[in-house]
């Protein structure tokens, strides 16, 4: 097993927030920023509002008429329709869209537990009846203010239900791929790297991707536990820290594994011409 040195962690810093998993991998979730999710609640509050101006202008008056309810039933009608558009449409489009709404999918985001699982009843009514309060009784004026105070721009609501708006639109930019250290080079050239489970070259590669974003101690931590268990798989083994040890250990396998695909595709290209062809004259023979 490789000799674990101490890694500088000076440049980095734990992030605020992070959802991390049982192995201590930090996971990609971004919460949907205070500005985005602003204007997603302007369209769901119009689109609420204005579905409780077609109850009232359209479904009322049919149901007076049919009925002929006097004043006080056909104010109970309108509280129910208040109820309907404001309470029970926005439960049931979250519940049935996994947590999405039409402002939402406007931009990008989907509302999420705190540990970035889809949420249920209970989150929905929650999120429902106090927005009630803070979103049409004071026209977004609590919402704005709690969201400003919390690192995930959540609302009270959020905060009560336990979940937060997630952001799901994710960058076109190309990730960087990273060659073997050079401390390592004159050793890969040599090294026996056998193929390693895919659980584990998985595994390997999100630490790898994400290890800026771990604390310094789960860092050092994790990436003791994965040399140990790639250590086997790799002969001999260099005299270097555990992180370093794997970059090189991904790259060697990466660079490799393209190799023997780059030799199959030639050796396929060759044989080309007599897979696809036919019997030596025919079909004049």
């Amino acid at each position: 097993m490789p000799r674990p040195i101490a890694i500088d962690q000076s440049s980095h810093s734990p992030i605020d927030d992070e959802i991390v998993t049982g192995e201590a991998v930090a996971l990609d979730l971004r919460p949907a920023s205070f500005v985005l999710r602003a204007a997603g609640s302007i369209i769901d509050w119009l689109t609420y509002f204005g579905l409780y101006i077609v109850l009232v202008l359209v479904v009322t008056p049919v149901l007076v008429d049919s009925l002929g309810l006097d004043d006080r039933l056909v104010a109970a009608v309108l509280v129910t329709m208040l109820v309907v558009a404001i309470v029970v449409a926005p439960v049931t489009v979250e519940l049935l869209t996994h947590g999405k709404s039409l402002g939402r999918l406007a931009i990008g985001a989907r509302i999420v537990r705190d540990d970035g699982g889809a949420i249920g009843f209970r989150h929905a009514f929650i999120r429902a009846l106090v927005g009630v309060l803070e979103i049409f009784m004071t026209f977004g004026g609590i919402a704005v203010i709690v969201s400003l105070l919390n690192g995930r721009s959540k609302r009270l609501g959020d905060l009560l239900a336990g979940t937060y708006s997630q952001y799901e639109r994710v960058s076109l930019a190309d990730k960087p791929v990273y060659g073997v250290p050079e401390s390592l080079a004159t050793w890969a050239v040599t090294a026996d790297v056998a193929r390693m489970p895919d659980r584990l070259s998985r595994r390997i590669s999100q630490f790898l991707s994400q290890a800026g974003q771990l604390t310094p101690e789960t860092r050092v931590r994790v990436s003791r536990e994965l040399a140990h268990e790639a250590s086997v798989f790799v002969s001999p083994l260099p005299d270097v820290d555990a992180e370093l040890f794997l970059a090189a250990v991904s790259a060697v396998r990466r660079d490799r594994e393209y190799a023997a695909l780059e030799l199959e595709a030639g050796g396929l290209e060759r044989l080309k011409p007599v897979l696809g062809g036919l019997p030596n004259g025919f079909p004049e023979r």
